[in-house]
């Protein structure tokens, strides 16, 4: 509507200043009497002054006329040369996006002679140069790549990938950014973590921080067995919510639980569980897994000394002191592991422990795994009243083989401080009928 209206009132002021102008001419040549004398020796012409008016003023059409003919005459080579180039564009546009299109439907051949095509046309000599020419070059030489990594055929595929790396992607910096991301995934498919690394390497820093990135470094470092740079990738993607909250928690945990197992020597595992974020210390998956690598690792250790022995005791119940805290919410699997981590350390328990250890299982009487911790540690302390009485309730509610098998052994040799003959060849029994 607005437009319709601005539309009418340019028409009427045009009415109106032709208007105007018919007044003005007729004022000025309507009763003009006068004349123009022109002397060409020897010659004279008398012609009247409005004749001489339009003749000046038909003139100066006349020459512009002309003059924008000839502008458009020496215009037209260059008018060509744009409109060929312009259909080269298009040209090259549609294939792109043909490959483009293949290449999302499996058709890789297909999307190879595409891009070829395209390529083919870049390089003709009538072709100009017109915005976004590079990054088009760049998309047909990555879809080249892409196609020909699908199809198995690397040489080829490195050959175009050097072509899109080559110093014109300056002007394209998006585009080489995406090569470089798409070789990374290449050299993680073919297995290959050094050369993902290198080209993760050349990667911008903004670039390296993405999301898209990061993942890509969570892949690379886990095909390289680097578990710790993996765990700290790991934590930045849960940062940047690359993930549901179920599953960072789950990857975190696992190569938390794979840099934990992979500690060589006690002083190695206190240093991975100090690098541990104070949340990742709160699991009891990796509590217990840190424990159970500190007692394997004392076990494998014959030379081991009684301050070493105390020390990993020490850093076992250190560790698992928050999960103690939280053991009515454990399952049966968290809780025998628990049991199982604690257990070699009995002997060393300080009465602050050995307190704490009562009161959690007065708390919860009825938990067969509290009830055989606190009878081993009472036999340790040669409490055998209690030791007995527990140990024996734990008898008739655990069903782990290896637990009951170590409760009857237990009994058995209480039954022998005991002099009680009778009862412990049938707890020696009972332990040994167990599989």
């Amino acid at each position: 509507m607005r437009r319709r209206q601005r539309g009418a009132m340019r028409s009427v002021f045009w009415f109106l200043g032709l208007a105007a102008l018919a007044v003005a001419l007729a004022l000025l040549v309507g009763r003009n009497a006068a004349t123009l004398t022109l002397f060409w020796h020897p010659h004279r012409f008398d012609v009247s002054f409005n004749f001489a008016l339009f003749a000046l003023i038909a003139a100066f059409v006349l020459l512009h006329v002309a003059l924008r003919a000839l502008g458009a005459l020496r215009e037209l080579p260059r008018r060509a040369q744009r409109w060929r180039s312009l259909q080269v564009e298009r040209s090259v546009v549609g294939a792109v996006m043909d490959a483009l299109a293949h290449q999302l439907a499996g058709r890789f051949v297909r999307s190879q002679s595409s891009a070829q095509q395209a390529l083919d046309q870049l390089r003709s000599p009538a072709v100009g140069q017109w915005p976004r020419r590079d990054q088009l070059q760049l998309l047909a030489h990555l879809l080249l790549a892409e196609s020909a990594q699908a199809l198995q055929n690397r040489e080829r595929r490195d050959e175009h990938l050097q072509a899109a790396l080559q110093p014109l992607a300056a002007g394209a910096p998006e585009v080489r950014d995406g090569v470089l991301l798409r070789a990374v995934r290449w050299a993680i498919e073919d297995r290959d973590p050094d050369a993902a690394r290198a080209r993760l390497a050349e990667l911008p820093q903004g670039t390296a921080r993405r999301i898209q990135a990061l993942r890509l470094k969570l892949r690379v470092a886990r095909l390289g067995g680097a578990t710790a740079e993996a765990l700290e990738t790991a934590r930045l993607l849960a940062k940047h919510r690359a993930f549901s909250p179920a599953a960072s928690r789950s990857i975190v945990r696992g190569l938390a639980l794979d840099t934990l197992s992979e500690a060589h020597d006690l002083s190695q595992l206190q240093g991975v569980w100090g690098r541990l974020d104070p949340t990742e210390r709160q699991m009891p998956e990796l509590a217990l897994a840190a424990a159970q690598r500190a007692n394997g690792l004392l076990g494998q250790d014959p030379d081991a000394s009684g301050t070493d022995r105390a020390t990993a005791m020490r850093l076992v119940r250190e560790w698992l002191q928050p999960v103690w805290q939280s053991v009515g919410s454990l399952d049966a699997t968290q809780q025998r592991s628990l049991v199982l981590a604690l257990e070699p350390g009995l002997a060393e328990l300080d009465a602050a422990w050995l307190a704490r250890l009562e009161q959690t299982q007065r708390q919860f009487p009825g938990n067969p795994y509290l009830q055989y911790l606190a009878g081993q540690a009472f036999v340790h302390r040669q409490l055998w009243g209690k030791a007995s009485q527990l140990l024996v309730q734990a008898s008739h509610s655990l069903t782990d083989p290896v637990l009951l098998r170590r409760t009857w052994v237990a009994l058995a040799r209480l039954a022998e401080e005991r002099d009680d003959a009778a009862a412990a060849q049938a707890a020696w029994k009972k332990a040994a009928l167990l599989d």
